[in-house]
């Protein structure tokens, strides 16, 4: 029977580490359960709930820097930070939907290294993840970096903890980076082109775009800022790529790539196997062109063909199918059942050296595998 232990601090969370580490007790780390799906399903018979660990510890709009607890909701941060007519750059997805699950916490957008639309401009959850506080696998708590971004004599920390899905630190407060938010958006939605080839022209052009994406057949085109600057670069692109136009005003462009973040097409059936692949983005409307075809299933494409979202027709991942289709990149099993998850290597294979060296790393911050054996496969 699997037992919770509630952390309300980050003295709580050393001395439950402690206890762990003395009766050698292997630990879920869990903030708000939204992302407890991803990876595969962690080996411990405890759960160290974080979810208390929340709220704002300082906000300085004038430093564009703001702290909060580790499990502070993202809808929280996000409200605060629109009152000073600013954002998180890197567009932190919401899974909720497309997982089942419930709103996600800052910390678990940094654990594990989610960013949307933007991400191919303004950079990953980790290029903007300036500092950390946290309890290592040894019991120890410890700080990292800071709150400005060059803070760094030695490692940086923060890109190493990112994307590690809670297997290195148990996090208890976290530092981000913030930006002024865009002034406006339109968004340019082109049929009857060369989607590829579009994405490419817009993305060499001087034109800024922010959003480039492959929906449904339609190839969309964000571009932000100010007005005068928007309604020139659009009639621009327009000029530019031709084929058939259609402009999507400032609240349905927002609309839309908030649905193109959060991967809204596929939350509809939970039940069919989801997969999220990173690869050489001048070929990803091909690749998700061709194993759309030889499966059956759905694909979205965002980063300007970068990220490729398929989803199947049914609960089989197909994961021969999926990862022989490419040698470049990586793919994750996103969403899938139990069954699925447990008989799939979720993560992209690593090579031997780099398992390896994975291996190592984790042992330096986690000697007995106590944060969440397992999530990793391996």
């Amino acid at each position: 029977m699997t037992e919770t232990l509630h952390a309300r601090d980050e003295r709580d969370v050393t001395e439950t580490v402690a206890w762990a580490l003395a009766g050698n007790h292997p630990l879920e780390l869990r903030g708000r359960g939204s992302k407890a799906g991803l990876g595969h399903a962690v080996a411990a018979g405890h759960v160290l709930d974080l979810s208390r660990l929340s709220g704002i510890s300082s906000y300085e709009p004038e430093e564009l820097v703001l702290t909060a607890q580790a499990c502070t909701p993202m809808a929280e941060i996000e409200a605060l930070l629109v009152q000073r007519g600013q954002a998180l750059a890197f567009e932190p997805p919401d899974f909720g939907p497309l997982l089942g699950t419930g709103g996600g916490t800052l910390a678990g957008a940094l654990s594990c290294n989610l960013a949307g639309p933007r991400r191919f401009k303004a950079g990953a959850a980790r290029d903007h993840f300036l500092g950390f506080r946290g309890v290592s696998g040894r019991g120890e708590a410890f700080k990292a970096g800071g709150k400005v971004v060059k803070n760094v004599t030695g490692y940086d920390l923060c890109k190493l903890v990112a994307g590690s899905y809670g297997t290195l630190v148990a996090l208890t407060e976290v530092t981000v980076k913030v930006l002024p938010a865009p002034e406006s958006q339109r968004t340019l939605r082109l049929r009857g082109v060369d989607a590829q080839a579009a994405m490419v022209a817009a993305a060499n052009s001087a034109h800024e775009v922010s959003g480039l994406a492959l929906a449904d057949g339609v190839t969309a085109i964000r571009v932000e800022g100010p007005e005068p600057s928007v309604a020139y670069r659009l009639r621009a692109l327009t000029d530019l790529l031709g084929g058939e136009p259609e402009v999507l005003d400032d609240a349905a462009s927002r609309q839309f790539w908030r649905e193109i973040r959060d991967v809204a097409a596929f939350s509809r059936f939970h039940d069919r196997a989801l997969w999220r692949l990173s690869v050489p983005p001048a070929g990803g409307c091909a690749l998700a062109a061709r194993l759309a075809a030889e499966t059956g299933g759905r694909s979205l494409v965002d980063w300007g063909g970068g990220l490729v979202w398929l989803e199947m027709p049914d609960g089989a991942p197909r994961a021969d199918i999926v990862r022989g289709a490419f040698s470049e990149g990586h793919a994750m099993l996103f969403r899938a059942g139990a069954e699925a998850r447990a008989g799939t290597p979720v993560f992209q294979p690593e090579a031997p050296a780099i398992a390896a060296l994975s291996q190592r790393v984790r042992r330096q911050f986690d000697p007995q595998g106590l944060f969440n054996p397992g999530r990793m496969g391996g």
